[in-house]
């Protein structure tokens, strides 16, 4: 685990960001500390921030652990964004049951394992946000991804149930449904990059995962009345 500069430990909040080695979230935690803030990065490799933690999200007992980590090294946790996972397209009927479990544990695990973590604490404090990161496919659903748009529409409902339980506490519980994104979970190949149907979106294009993560930090900083929700920042492809 890489330690923080002593210097900086009192002087930012802290926020724990999940699949901080590439992609989404690198950008997410990029972003929160261009913003100022001290960043943990859970991932399996080991990510560029304040505090890496190689870890399986789908792990309890080491997300625990991990969280403990961070409390100890950075200090108390005031964010907490849930963006690790994969993604792979099989036909429903060629899903095994290893393949639909492993896409659960880790995305739905992996969120709710965070979550049930950092929350209890943010609640004592009374401040607090989470954020989780789901799909446009949780809520247009997609062909031949059924395990990774359920696991991600669980999270959708992970998020709802959690900001409904924690209302008045002072913690803040929302979620980011981003559509196509540019980053390596999506293959060369992939259907979502082929210019058919980058047409049909009004951007012409992918996301950048840094206009994700834009919308991330709006949540956790500015966004300071709003518990519960799901913005999909997907160039209109499910409205």
């Amino acid at each position: 685990m890489k330690m923080p500069d002593s210097s900086s430990m009192t002087k930012s909040p802290i926020a724990i960001v999940t699949g901080a080695a590439s992609g989404i979230g690198a950008a997410i935690a990029s972003e929160l500390k261009t913003r100022g803030w001290l960043v943990a990065g859970f991932d399996l490799r080991p990510a560029t921030s304040d505090c890496d933690v190689v870890l399986d999200m789908s792990d309890y007992q080491a997300v625990a652990k991990g969280v403990d980590l961070v409390r100890q090294s950075l200090g108390q946790i005031n964010a907490a964004v849930s963006a690790a996972g994969y993604y792979e397209m099989i036909p429903a009927a060629e899903i095994t049951e290893e393949q639909w479990n492993r896409m659960l544990h880790v995305h739905l695990g992996g969120a709710f394992n965070l979550a049930q973590a950092v929350i209890p604490d943010m609640v004592e404090m009374k401040s607090g946000a989470f954020v989780g990161v789901t799909s446009e496919l949780a809520i247009g659903g997609g062909s031949e991804d059924v395990h990774y748009a359920a696991a991600k529409g669980a999270i959708i409902g992970l998020i709802r149930s959690l900001a409904t339980e924690v209302s008045g506490s002072g913690v803040r519980v929302n979620g980011v449904a981003p559509g196509p994104t540019d980053t390596p979970l999506l293959a060369a190949d992939s259907p979502w990059r082929a210019p058919e149907y980058l047409a049909t979106l009004p951007s012409r294009r992918l996301a950048k995962p840094e206009e994700i993560a834009y919308v991330v930090g709006y949540l956790i900083e500015e966004a300071t009345f709003t518990s519960g929700e799901i913005i999909s920042p997907n160039s209109g492809a499910v409205i």
